[in-house]
């Protein structure tokens, strides 16, 4: 089987791969059978002579390759007919903007393995750069702070080398005695827990985030109950939010009336209520000041991420009074900071991370029949057709 390693097309460009070099290696290594290539290009972190001087052959012609790894969407035009392709496709969730590219994949009779469907047999997603958009997120959320109150100016995480050499950036500031609340426990939300916890900062309680005042920086990292309830006012279990999300309203307030800044890390699911909003960030009890959309859903839960950022241009002020984007520096402005491809700061960290959950979790399947079903559940197309586990996507081709 012979795997080939494209170039990434998209613009603005991506600079992450999915393997590095060293796990290319490594695949070679332990599944010797398997021959490998990497697509020549000049914008990826890991450059042609790092892959040559390792043994890996660097070439521009990939049609002889059985299975192709991307990261982004491949340009139709790039798209080659009857490959297998892993990349992230932005297609599982009806978006507009990529309608055409899965009616091509179609058309070019690809096999679409999308890495958001890699799950295992419960449901849980084995491959992304989650764990990276928190890190760099959380820092992100730190540097809106600083330039918004004028106390330190950190460098764009971008320019920096590494997750190590943020903490080093970050530990050389002083911070007032803030209270950061974080919501999500997964891959987002640890990976920000990763950076406060990496900086020193305690974690409290919610009972104590909430009614103790500290004389230094603290965090709580919140759960979904502890920032919604039910309707009723009964007390039941996150099973009950997740199958009943409809019975609940945000209770979120509590944490705007002594936060400053709000990391949001979770994920919201179709049907849950708003978490942040106007309303709350309108009243005169709320003492957020910055506001770390990590999860960056825009017109969802957070009423403030009224577009995405970007890396060149990461923070803009929210004026809660007229709903509205002003410059973060208006003396009313809630600082937003929403990047929506936060993991590209990092762009060797996340791609060493990636590689490794791909060298774990999809590469044996290739190799043992497939005995866990990894690739049967990712597998989108096949034959020209969406798969049965897809088919509810069948009237977003069809543009119904």
């Amino acid at each position: 089987m012979k795997f080939g390693i494209i170039k990434e097309r998209k613009n603005p460009p991506d600079r992450r791969v999915v393997f590095t070099p060293d796990e290319l290696v490594r695949l070679k290594k332990e599944h010797q059978e398997a021959i490998v290539v990497v697509e020549s290009s000049e914008i990826r972190i890991f450059s042609n002579s790092q892959y040559a001087d390792l043994g890996i052959d660097v070439t521009t012609d990939m049609t002889d390759c059985d299975v192709l790894f991307g990261v982004k969407e491949v340009p139709i035009e790039n798209l080659i007919p009857n490959k297998k392709y892993f990349f992230f496709s932005h297609t599982i969730k009806f978006q507009p903007h990529n309608r055409k590219l899965l009616k091509a994949i179609l058309e070019k009779n690809i096999e679409l393995y999308d890495h958001e469907t890699i799950v295992d047999s419960g449901n849980k997603r084995l491959i992304g750069f989650g764990r990276y958009a928190g890190i760099v997120g959380a820092y992100n959320g730190f540097r809106a702070f600083g330039l918004k109150f004028e106390l330190f100016n950190l460098a764009k995480a971008s320019v920096l080398s590494g997750k190590e050499e943020l903490l080093i950036r970050l530990k050389r500031q002083v911070l007032p005695n803030i209270k950061i609340v974080l919501t999500g426990h997964g891959k987002v939300g640890m990976g920000a827990k990763e950076i406060l916890d990496g900086v020193k900062i305690k974690q409290v309680s919610v009972d104590d985030f909430l009614n103790k005042i500290y004389s230094k920086p603290v965090y709580t990292q919140i759960d979904v109950l502890d920032y919604n309830k039910r309707i009723d006012g009964k007390k039941l279990d996150n099973e009950d939010f997740y199958k009943n999300s409809k019975e609940y309203i945000s209770d979120f307030e509590r944490f705007t009336k002594v936060a400053d800044i709000f990391m949001a890390g979770h994920f919201h699911g179709n049907g849950a209520p708003d978490i942040l909003t106007q309303s709350m960030l309108n009243s005169k009890d709320c003492k957020i000041k910055v506001v770390a959309d990590i999860s960056c859903d825009v017109d969802g839960p957070i009423a403030c991420t009224l577009r995405s950022s970007t890396i060149a241009d990461p923070i803009y002020g929210y004026l809660p009074t007229e709903n509205k984007e002003v410059p973060y520096s208006h003396p009313g402005a809630i600082v937003v900071m929403a990047v929506d491809n936060l993991p590209c700061e990092l762009p060797k960290d996340a791609s060493e991370g990636f590689g490794e959950m791909f060298m774990e979790h999809v590469i044996p399947a290739f190799f043992n029949g497939d005995k866990d079903g990894i690739l049967a559940r990712a597998k989108m197309t096949e034959n020209g057709k969406l798969t049965p586990r897809f088919s509810y996507l069948q009237d977003y081709v069809d543009g119904l």
